[in-house]
């Protein structure tokens, strides 16, 4: 019987070794998870059934390979789409033949078709906002592949401007009149604006201010690229708290850039200006059009949104990234390659957003590190050479007498 407990013991201390030898090799892979192998010690069954201080047993076997999904240490990269996940959560994939798999490995990068990528070409699952607006909605219509949007954003033509303004209250009414934009002596104070056809064409938009012989009221003359204003100025009057009562929201209509653009009718809102006892600035000034423009950078938040940088300076969200938990991650069936897939023992994957439920938050830039501790395992080795060794011996030693058991006269 000695035979199968050795033999038993040398099939257990191997598998052990390999599991291990598997940590140690992988103790520099991106997002790996080390391995250890669970022992039990096994009984002869008996027909008649025995005293349980008469059995000695007959070995032991690896009934497991249990994996250990702590948290590895992160390391930074020069790589926004390299990301960590700061919790339990996993990357989901979707795999080149159309399958579903998880992973704690955030190495990503662009293909040439804009698709966000694993190493070895399998796609990120997310949630895709508007290629147009960019706008970003978490549900099941959006999730799907995530993808740059090809093309870049599209032109828009603005159609509001608004401006908050202090208008100094002890200006003088000019003594130049009527007003003329070249003679600064027939204003008191002006600012512009950038305006954009529906080309993307980029324009100016001129507002003077005039004071009246009302200590209150104030004209607001507007001027497209530098053209005399047209029509009559809007009247804007304060009360003596300085607090706009009077006009502030006009529409300057039938904008002809001369270059085949469609004609624009802009709303402007001055609403938010004063008039106090103070030199004459402004504190906002801001439209809603913007010129064509190219991707040229990308950047994540902490909670997995994409935000893509044009270079029209504008900032729109791409989409964001979707962390999936499972009740039972030593449930999870490993596919190699830091991929796992779901299990009837891991349970379902409960998908979701970074920052939501125990998905965690993602660090952009960072990936995390092997959380395989080499000196641990490289004690381990050791333990289980010996207990190898061990076996062995046992196997000698049964031999022996079973020489000395053949040679008896």
């Amino acid at each position: 019987m000695g035979f199968q407990q050795g033999l038993s013991g040398l099939a257990s201390s191997s598998r052990a070794i390999d599991v291990v030898s598997n940590n140690i090799a992988n103790s520099a892979t991106v997002g790996f998870k080390s391995s250890s192998a669970v022992f039990a010690d096994l009984y002869a069954a008996s027909l008649q059934g025995s005293a349980g201080n008469v059995q000695s047993g007959i070995g032991s076997l690896v009934t497991a390979v249990r994996q250990n999904f702590s948290a590895g240490g992160t390391t930074t990269t020069n790589n926004p789409l390299d990301m960590a996940i700061n919790g339990n959560g996993f990357f989901e994939i979707s795999l080149r033949d159309g399958t579903r798999a998880l992973t704690r490995n955030g190495q990503f990068d662009i293909d040439s078709e804009g698709f966000i990528v694993t190493s070895v070409g399998d796609r990120l699952l997310g949630y895709q906002a508007d290629a147009v607006t960019g706008d970003l909605q978490i549900n099941d219509a959006t999730f799907g592949e995530l993808r740059l949007p090809p093309g870049g954003v599209p032109a828009q033509a603005t159609t509001s401007v608004g401006a908050s303004v202090n208008l100094d209250s002890d200006s003088p009414v000019p003594a130049v009149t009527p007003l003329d934009i070249a003679d600064p002596e027939s204003y008191n104070f002006t600012t512009s604006t950038r305006i954009f056809d529906s080309f993307g064409g980029e324009h100016t938009m001129s507002f003077y201010f005039v004071k009246t012989a009302n200590p209150r009221e104030w004209e607001v003359h507007t001027s497209i690229d530098g053209a005399p204003p047209a029509g009559a100025p809007e009247v804007i009057e304060f009360d003596t708290n300085g607090v706009l009562t009077t006009g502030g929201t006009y529409d300057v209509l039938g904008i002809d850039f001369g270059n085949d653009s469609e004609i624009l009718n802009i709303a402007v809102d001055l609403t938010e200006s004063t008039q106090y006892g103070t030199p004459s600035v402004v504190r906002d000034l801001q439209q809603d059009g913007y010129a064509a423009g190219e991707i040229i950078a990308v950047s994540v938040d902490k909670s997995g949104v994409i935000q893509g940088r044009y270079t029209n300076g504008r900032t729109v969200p791409i989409g964001a990234v979707s962390l999936a938990t499972v009740r039972n991650p030593n449930g999870l069936v490993s596919l190699g390659n830091n991929l796992w897939a779901e299990s009837a023992e891991s349970g379902q994957a409960v998908r979701g957003q970074a920052g939501t439920g125990l998905n965690g938050v993602i660090s952009s830039g960072q990936v995390e590190d092997s959380n395989v501790d080499l000196t641990q395992e490289l004690v381990q080795l050791i333990i289980m050479q010996r207990n190898y060794q061990a076996n062995a011996q046992s196997i000698r030693t049964q031999d022996q007498l079973l020489q000395t058991v053949t040679n008896l006269r």
